[in-house]
């Protein structure tokens, strides 16, 4: 028996997320400090700053407060425009697919109302496929609609907040790094706090129908992981065309042909680019993150469902990745204060200590958290559930889980960041690559991120090993938890770094003094590296689900060993391992065809508006955001499309031995790429500012 009572375990879950919740308000509070007073005698929005305590010299305070104002406003817009159009389409998959998932699972049994034989609960009888099916096109319509509202007050949020650390920026370093960061915990502590609750409000309304039947509730439950993954694949995909189409179009004509700064407002591109900002990095990442969130809390709980805890009826061990997240969002909650209350920052280069230290200060306290939690939640000796045969484990067994994924974690986080922060030599060598032309730079831009795999690679190696050796799949299951189980600090330092590139995008399009742009671009390149962290965490954590959803799929569908040397398997392995070669070159096409059609209507509008390289009128910043908006939701169909479809294909068409192959594939093939593509991409965004800086100190 647990020493933790189920009447105290179902306080404890729903009090930890109330307070998660209560904790992000309190900081969207402090946020909402730097005031904003209504003064538009048009449309009700447009905004003056009270007054900061540094003024700037020979510059209008009430002027720029105002265009700060402004471009906030125009960035919220086009933001919550695009988000409001992908999730109309969103609507119309999610009643489809909830659609197919009921068709999928209702036909099995023909349809049938009758109860039935449990099939890993011998001798017991669950409920009726019919009723599976329809709890389970539930959970996933539940798990799409947190996952999309999870994205949805990331980005509002964000709007909410670049413009007042633009300001704050006046102030200090330390005044606007504080803005940043408490904005994006209130995004960390709101997507922690929901999924959770509404994890777990499900699981005690589906109980009310299942009672004893905890084999059918908690399968049915696993739709939940899937709703939110399937929305988080979309939102990604979308989010990141869009974001990158109108990087490249405002970059290349505005930088490199017409020699303007980023982000100055002659630039057409420019709102685009900064809504990109928040509908890819932080709408994408918050939907990403839940999905990883979801999938694993759900796969640990079908796979204790089967076990000893499930046939014994024992609550509160079978909440034990509740627990988990519970306790996750408490060390988090501590874990911020350092950032934003014990530690002031005083001066640029204290920026990414800072940031380093939450991801250190929140795994060490987590690991005294997870022991807390094993030894309370869990009895001392217990069996679980491992492809057909019964496993012996201890509780102790369950925390090295746990906390080697938490561990695994850490080590993926301070990799990431060595290989795309311009504090340290790979990205340096990135840059000084530069002075013999782009090749070179391409080159060691390309090897870097292939170099950066090595270790993430091994630390996840290490931690499925250690984590199956101890408790099979579910031991996987809750690593891939302990992983997430800071997320709230994950996402806090992940959205941190796309409010921060707005503030400086703000801050150039008001007209700001340099000393203002320093303080932001450090701000920036700062975030650039927090945002290939928080890559690396959705990566790290999706490996691990995935493993654990695999080891599920093998398990549900009777299949003891996948053998690669039968053809069937092989096939499967082989074409799974191309398909994220497949999937990458059809988002890499869909961005550089919304390039191309930005790139030429940001020369258009160059070449044929009088007066606007001069500044003397405003660029059509709307038809640069309606190009970008509708190449994205345009072009994510196709390979959201191939994700979806491709197991439903070839395990209806050729079985499930080959969709194993494909599944295995995909799994180790996936992880490679998309960490090299991540920290690619962060380490050239960070040498490119590097030899920004590098020049101001020559000049």
């Amino acid at each position: 028996m647990s020493a933790l009572s189920e009447g105290l375990t179902q306080i404890v879950i729903p009090l930890a997320s109330l307070v998660g919740i209560g904790f992000a308000l309190l900081q969207w509070f402090l946020v909402s400090r730097v005031k904003l007073s209504s003064q538009d005698s048009s449309n009700g929005y447009k905004q003056k700053l009270i007054e900061s305590d540094e003024e700037e010299e020979g510059i209008n305070n009430l002027e720029i407060s105002i265009k700060c104002t402004e471009i906030q406003h125009a960035i919220s817009v086009g933001a919550t425009s695009f988000l409001f159009t992908e999730y109309k389409y969103l609507g119309i998959f999610m009643c489809v697919f909830g659609a197919i998932i009921f068709l999928f699972l209702g036909s099995v049994k023909g349809f049938s109302t009758k109860s039935e034989p449990c099939t890993y609960s011998q001798g017991n009888t669950c409920k009726p496929a019919l009723a599976n099916a329809i709890f389970s096109t539930i959970a996933f319509l539940l798990g799409a609609l947190t996952s999309v509202l999870s994205g949805y007050l990331g980005m509002k949020i964000a709007t909410y907040a670049n413009a007042r650390t633009t300001l704050e920026a006046r102030k200090g370093v330390g005044k606007a790094f504080i803005t940043a960061f408490r904005s994006g915990a209130v995004m960390g502590f709101l997507l922690a706090a929901n999924g959770l609750l509404v994890l777990y409000v499900s699981i005690n309304l589906f109980k009310l129908y299942y009672g004893d039947d905890w084999e059918g509730l908690y399968e049915s439950i696993t739709g939940y992981g899937l709703g939110g993954s399937s929305m988080a694949l979309f939102g990604r995909v979308g989010g990141g065309i869009y974001t990158k189409a109108a990087d490249v179009g405002a970059d290349l004509v505005g930088k490199v042909e017409r020699n303007i700064p980023e982000d100055d407002p002659r630039n057409p591109a420019v709102i685009a680019d900064n809504v990109g900002d928040n509908v890819g990095d932080i709408a994408g990442m918050g939907s990403d993150l839940f999905g990883s969130y979801a999938e694993s809390s759900c796969a640990a709980l079908f796979v204790a469902s089967i076990s000893s805890f499930g046939i014994s009826h024992e609550f509160t061990a079978m909440s034990y990745p509740l627990l988990i997240s519970s306790m996750g969002i408490v060390v988090c909650l501590i874990t911020t204060l350092f950032a934003t209350d014990l530690f002031e920052i005083k001066k640029v280069s204290d920026i990414e200590p800072s940031l380093k230290r939450q991801l250190l200060i929140s795994t060490v306290l987590m690991t005294a958290g997870i022991a807390v939690v094993s030894f309370f939640a869990l009895p001392s000796e217990f069996t679980l559930f491992n492809f057909g045969t019964e496993k012996e484990v201890k509780n102790w067994h369950l925390f090295f889980c746990v906390a080697i994924g938490l561990w695994a974690g850490l080590i993926i986080g301070y990799t990431t960041e060595y290989y795309t922060s311009n504090a340290y030599s790979p990205v340096q060598d990135v840059a000084d690559a530069c002075r013999t032309g782009a090749a070179t730079n391409v080159i060691f831009g390309l090897a870097l991120g292939y170099k950066s795999v090595i270790i993430p690679i091994f630390a996840i190696a290490i931690a499925i090993y250690v984590s199956f050796s101890l408790a099979a799949m579910y031991g996987i299951a809750v690593a891939a938890l302990g992983m997430l189980s800071t997320i709230a600090t994950g996402l806090a330092i992940d959205a941190y770094g796309p409010i921060s590139d707005n503030a400086g995008g703000i801050a150039e399009m008001a007209g700001m003094s340099h000393k203002i742009r320093e303080r932001t671009d450090a701000l920036d390149a700062a975030g650039n590296t927090t945002a290939a962290i928080g890559k690396g965490f959705a990566i790290g954590s999706a490996a691990l689900v995935s493993l654990a959803l695999f080891g599920a799929y093998v398990s549900r569908a009777g299949i003891k060993t996948v053998d690669v040397l039968t053809p069937k398997a092989f096939i499967g392995l082989i074409v799974g391992a191309m398909l994220p070669y497949w999937f990458s070159a059809m988002t890499m096409k869909s961005v550089g065809s919304a390039a191309l059609k930005m790139v030429e209507e940001v020369r258009r509008q160059f070449n044929t508006i009088p007066g606007l390289m001069e500044g003397r009128v405003k660029p059509d910043y709307a038809n640069c955001v309606k190009i970008s908006t509708d190449a994205s939701l345009r072009e994510m169909i196709p390979p959201g499309a191939l994700v979806m479809l491709t197991p439903l294909i070839v395990g209806t068409l050729f079985g499930v031995e080959t969709l194993a192959g494909v599944l295995a594939g995909a799994l180790v093939s996936g992880v490679q790429v998309a960490i090299s593509a991540s920290n690619t991409g962060g380490a050239w965004d960070n040498a490119k500012k590097y030899i920004e800086v590098s020049l101001q100190i020559v000049l």
